[in-house]
């Protein structure tokens, strides 16, 4: 690869006035400039289209394409984002969510880079790792589920080691994989374990950029049904790695909880 690669920060939002603002300026501030940031908005009603257009209106370094029209739900606005997405790469930001400095996608970038293969194959998927935010933006704590070293489709059989949002995925591999609309809130946890598996396939890395890559906001839609997603998640987790497998690690999961109660 001759060049740094480009990168589509995608955000899909739905009325998200109260917190909007801090994840459009989050990517606007960026030092790297092979951006487009693709924003995939559910025909809102309140005032984030007026806020969306005002950073659209002052970005002179980064591509901004906004779409508002009526979806299914968040993971059909994320395949449209998939279908529409430019960049090498792509990441998932939505609104309130923020990259955890301006050097964040310049540090993706590099990764990616000087990771290709001999014959400049790009890695798959560039990782890293999260913290946890407020709604004011003030860090709570490292996520409790930490980025391994050597990251593979396996390891997610240990819970979702690497958040959705410190997950760059090849966007050409991303494609292939759109979510699976049948699931309502783990969707994103089978869609990286499909981007890896095929990743293992095709003999591409996986690349760690061994930095924190996002600030995650604590309340997100599978946090607020927390019952249902963990229901949906073992299931996400058994049409991979089995049913025995699946509840032998779930068992696990009951025992450290205990211990560290």
């Amino acid at each position: 690869m001759a060049a740094l690669p480009s990168i589509t920060v995608a955000t899909v939002c739905f009325n998200a006035e109260s917190c909007i603002e801090k994840t459009l300026q989050s990517v606007g501030e960026q030092s790297y400039a092979q951006v487009e940031h693709l924003i995939i908005d559910g025909a809102s009603k309140d005032s984030s289209l007026d806020i969306i257009r005002a950073y659209a209106a002052r970005q002179d370094r980064h591509s901004v394409v906004l779409v508002s029209e009526p979806d299914k739900g968040l993971y059909d606005a994320m395949n449209k984002a998939l279908m529409r997405a430019t960049g090498d790469y792509i990441v998932f930001l939505n609104a309130g969510d923020c990259l955890y400095d301006s050097e964040t996608l310049a540090k993706v970038a590099r990764t990616a880079f000087e990771s290709a293969s001999e014959a400049a194959e790009l890695p798959a998927v560039v990782y890293g790792q999260t913290d946890i935010v407020d709604q004011d933006g003030n860090f709570l704590r490292h996520r409790r589920l930490q980025a391994p070293e050597h990251l593979s489709w396996r390891s997610f059989r240990h819970g979702m080691l690497v958040c959705h949002q410190s997950f760059y995925a090849r966007t050409d591999l991303a494609c292939q994989c759109p979510y699976n609309l049948s699931y309502r809130f783990s969707a994103d946890v089978d869609w990286c374990i499909r981007i890896m598996r095929l990743a293992a396939e095709r003999k591409l890395a996986l690349a760690n950029t061994h930095a924190v890559l996002c600030r995650y906001l604590a309340e997100g839609m599978s946090t607020r049904n927390h019952k249902a997603s963990l229901k949906e998640r073992f299931k996400v987790m058994r049409s991979h790695y089995g049913l025995f497998s699946t509840l032998i690690f779930h068992l696990w999961f009951l025992v450290r909880a205990v211990i560290k109660a």
